[in-house]
């Protein structure tokens, strides 16, 4: 359980994820401000979108046995 728990948080130090959490946490105050610009929209939704499809993609490739373990 505890070893589970070091190499998730070790994932979260990835480039990837550090610059999606820097990019959410800008979205967010823009939001609050009430500043988002429609190509921070555009370049946010793609960075989203390929973060997101490639944690989906590792998943199923674990379920399938194809890849490597999530």
């Amino acid at each position: 359980m505890n070893e589970k728990i070091i190499k998730r948080l070790g994932n979260l130090l990835s480039v990837k994820s550090i610059v999606t959490l820097v990019l959410t946490g800008v979205f967010a105050y823009m939001a609050i401000v009430g500043k988002i610009s429609q190509d921070f929209m555009t370049i946010y939704a793609v960075i989203i979108a390929f973060y997101f499809g490639t944690q989906s993609q590792k998943t199923q490739d674990a379920i399938d046995g194809t890849g490597k373990e999530v």
